[in-house]
């Protein structure tokens, strides 16, 4: 299935521009058109969904009766695909879900008819499908030009321009990229890395050193130099010196990305991982060395994580990269793509020397060697995902700000536009030697939280910046909180959400900060949002 491309080089005047082919994207271009709004979905790519149709498949619903609107509509229409015996062509339905029934939430709720575990090109063409049938233009393989693609008249965005010189007129634009791009250049405030706990009085913040990579029970730390036990030969890649940072502080780094890769045991739909032309053995030397230390350590969960999909595949998670992404938010596309080229390789690389490389326990190179490529999925870009999971990169500072203390509900944020449902969560975000010598892993935190509503202030900018710009994914939130609202579902929650109010600042004449909340909310509910816990 295929959706209209415009390929002329004329401007283009539509209601609504999205911006942006993320989940949050979709379901904002799907809202618009419902609400019989002219609306146009830029790709930067040639696929729509972002990660949740790119291997982010064992998707992060621990709290399915909080996920309403199209974010539900999208669920339940999974729900009714895989209802058809024919989906299913190496295994049985009902053994299927046995199988995970302690995993994923159980992956489904039969009295809502909701599933939320799939095959990646099942949830691209259901949501392609979605954008077909609301009428939605997309565009294709575009990106804005950073250099001069943004055109405002004083603090309204007027037309925005691709690198193609495809130039989009809008009377409401949205930023649903991972990136925020859109944002920055429009000229609305921004952070990025992490936050100081004293900013927002927040615990989780900052710099956190985490546990000692190696015997961590028995304080025996795996050597960090490329020599061991020689300091002068330098520390291993990716990993840096601790110089008395002091916890809680803040900086620019990261939680780590990776890819979600699709794999399958099934010889019939299997591709061998091959070793990838720019391995690096240095990038897996602590691995080894940690596999050396402690050579019983399982493969599942210790070392990467298999989460089954339906016919054979998996969710295949910790193939995390850490420490290789601080440059990529303000990088040009070139830099992002060679880092998005570099994740490629760790995580091919990370999966080929599980299986084959000698320094690595039989019983695990056996088990990894079952494993292979899904031959089915990611046809068009040699069985691999086309998007990098960015879990975190640019978030707006707009005139209010999610942090800690809505997650952990000691405060509660106004003007409900969603809730946000995951706990408290942060992959490891570097590798440190600490002052006594010992390698850490740091940045990491875990903890459960009740749902909460996200503000509508938040994903909007300050009026004075930009009046006619939203951001539901790149939304104003500390790091903290960030971690725990940057969920799939939660970002189609509010990309619906975002062009609810573009519609109605249309319709009312007025600004995207003027829009009446109560007037906002009544759409909201109407359409089967749910606002609160």
């Amino acid at each position: 299935m295929t959706i209209g491309v415009l390929n002329d080089m004329n401007a283009r005047e539509y209601d609504i521009c999205v911006y942006g082919e993320t989940s949050a994207g979709v379901t904002a271009a799907v809202q618009a058109g419902r609400m019989g709004k002219s609306v146009v979905l830029i790709s930067n790519s040639a696929h729509v969904g972002g990660t949740t149709t790119s291997g982010l498949t064992a998707t992060d619903i621990n709290s399915h009766l909080s996920i309403g609107g199209l974010s539900r509509e999208f669920y339940q229409r999974i729900y009714r695909y895989y209802l058809d015996a024919a989906t299913w062509k190496n295994q049985e339905r009902d053994a299927y879900f046995q199988s995970i029934v302690k995993r994923v939430f159980k992956g489904k709720s039969d009295p809502l008819k909701m599933q939320w575990v799939y095959e990646s090109h099942v949830a691209e063409q259901i949501m392609r499908t979605m954008l077909l049938e609301a009428g939605v233009r997309v565009l294709f393989n575009e990106r804005l030009d950073l250099e001069n693609g943004v055109v405002k008249k004083e603090n309204t965005i007027h037309k925005i321009t691709m690198e193609s010189g495809e130039e989009i007129t809008a009377k409401v634009f949205i930023d649903a990229t991972y990136e925020g791009d859109l944002m920055a250049k429009a000229g609305v405030s921004y952070t990025y890395g992490r936050d100081a706990n004293s900013d927002y009085n927040e615990t989780y913040n900052g710099y956190r050193p985490n546990e000692i990579v190696g015997l961590e029970e028995k304080g025996i730390s795996v050597d960090p130099y490329r020599v061991k036990g020689d300091p002068a030969s330098g520390l291993l890649p990716f990993i840096e010196a601790d110089a008395g940072t002091v916890p809680g502080s803040a900086d620019k780094r990261m939680q780590s990305y990776c890819y979600r890769l699709t794999l399958t045991d099934d010889p019939a739909n299997r591709v061998p991982i091959r070793k990838p032309e720019n391995y690096d053995p240095l990038w897996f030397e602590v691995l080894a060395r940690q596999l050396e230390l402690d050579p019983a350590i399982p493969l599942r969960k210790k070392l990467i994580t298999l989460t089954p999909m339906p016919n054979r595949k998996t969710d295949t998670n910790h193939l995390d990269f850490v420490g290789a992404n601080y440059s990529y938010t303000e990088g040009s596309y070139e830099e992002r793509e060679k880092i998005a080229a570099l994740h490629k390789d760790y995580a091919l690389g990370k999966l080929w020397f599980l299986a084959n490389d000698p320094r690595v326990p039989e019983h695990i190179r056996e088990e990894m060697s079952e494993w292979g490529l899904a031959r089915d999925e990611f046809v068009d870009n040699g069985n691999f995902p086309h998007q990098l999971y960015v879990r975190e990169a640019r978030r707006m500072l707009s005139d209010y700000v999610m942090t800690e203390h809505h997650c952990t509900g000691e405060e509660i944020a106004p003007e409900s536009v969603g809730l946000a449902t995951y706990w408290l969560d942060c992959h490891y975000v570097s590798m440190v030697v600490d002052q006594e010598g010992n390698l850490r892993k740091e940045g990491t935190y875990w903890m459960n939280t009740p749902n909460y509503p996200v503000s509508y202030k938040s994903i909007r900018p300050k009026e004075k910046e930009c009046d006619n710009l939203l951001v539901p994914v790149c939304l104003s939130a500390s790091h903290v909180a960030f971690g725990s609202i940057r969920m799939e579902p939660v970002y189609m929650v509010l990309g619906q959400s975002a062009a609810t109010a573009a519609a109605l600042s249309i319709d009312r004449e007025c600004s995207v900060q003027d829009v009446p909340y109560e007037v906002l909310k009544s759409r909201l509910v109407s359409d089967g949002q749910i606002l609160k816990r």
